[in-house]
């Protein structure tokens, strides 16, 4: 690894750190150490670190803002990249919008929502990155991702980049074809808006930013909803019924404004949100049958 941190150096290729604590870059503010923590500062460098990780043949990880993710107190082994500022680029003509993946998915919703075009309303209080978004179908309020993505630029391990249509990405409920099928990260996405009037669009950000922050945790570290609605059930209706609101383990607990989140309430561990989670999923199916599928993703060593 060391002939590689060498490499990335002498090519200033951005933030390069060993060790660097995932728990610095995730919303729940959980997570060990990467084994190599790189930061890119542009989509040329990008590639290049996906080429050293190829000849090195590193394990490597791609994130944006941290969200929707739980990361093992163990740490992740090999490369974790971060999209962040160097591929936060934004162009837009007429109700056509492309942007890099590492812009944050809130602040594109409310630089749109000014411009008159509506589309984004139910992104406003989602706190990923647009290339996250994509990544999962992130959505909210009846609508997702897959409602306005026209298509998508993925950089895949072998080195390739690639334009993937709404079809090809095989977008479902909270998936696409990058996470196990194709993997790969989005770099840009190009969304298909339309116009609308600002006012109405404007006020209805509003009333999805006050429903969330009336609903669900935000005094309290989180990664978002814990479990998949396991339809016609929801997640957070089986869990307030079972009367899990409110129980912890360690620092984890389940929130009591909605039972679908579980929140940092003070240092807690990876290990300390497993055993939650699985004892939110022992108490469902003994009180329900049915089975709980989480819709975080667990990642790092074991």
């Amino acid at each position: 690894m060391d002939e590689m941190i060498t490499q990335l150096k002498e090519w200033n290729i951005g933030k390069v750190k060993q060790n660097e604590l995932l728990s610095n870059h995730t919303t729940i503010k959980i997570g060990g150490p990467a084994d190599l923590f790189i930061e890119p500062s542009s989509t040329e460098n990008l590639i290049k670190v996906m080429e050293l990780v190829r000849k090195h043949q590193f394990p490597w990880r791609a994130i944006g803002r941290g969200s929707n993710l739980l990361v093992s107190d163990k740490g992740i082994e090999g490369v974790v990249i971060k999209l962040g500022s160097g591929l936060d680029q934004l162009t837009v003509n007429d109700s056509e919008i492309r942007v890099g993946g590492g812009y944050s998915l809130v602040s594109l919703a409310t630089k749109i929502s000014k411009m008159g075009l509506t589309g984004l309303e139910f992104a406003s209080g989602i706190p990923g990155s647009v290339g996250g978004a994509v990544y999962m179908n992130a959505g909210a309020h009846g609508s997702d991702i897959s409602k306005i993505l026209s298509k998508a630029l993925i950089l895949f391990e072998n080195g390739t980049m690639e334009w993937l249509s709404n079809e090809e990405m095989e977008f479902t409920y909270r998936t696409s074809v990058l996470q196990k099928k194709r993997p790969g990260i989005v770099v840009e996405a190009v969304f298909q808006l339309e116009a609308g009037e600002k006012t109405r669009i404007v006020s209805q950000m509003q009333k999805n930013k006050d429903y969330r922050k009336e609903t669900q945790p935000w005094n309290f570290p989180c990664a978002g909803s814990i479990f998949r609605n396991p339809l016609p059930n929801y997640a957070g209706k089986l869990i307030e019924v079972a009367g899990l609101k409110g129980h912890s383990i360690g620092g984890a607990k389940i929130s009591e404004m909605h039972g679908n989140f579980i929140v940092n309430a003070g240092n807690a561990t990876a290990g300390d949100v497993l055993a939650l989670i699985q004892y939110v999923k022992d108490t469902i199916y003994s009180l329900y049958e049915v089975k709980m599928e989480t819709e975080v993703e667990i990642i790092g060593r074991k």
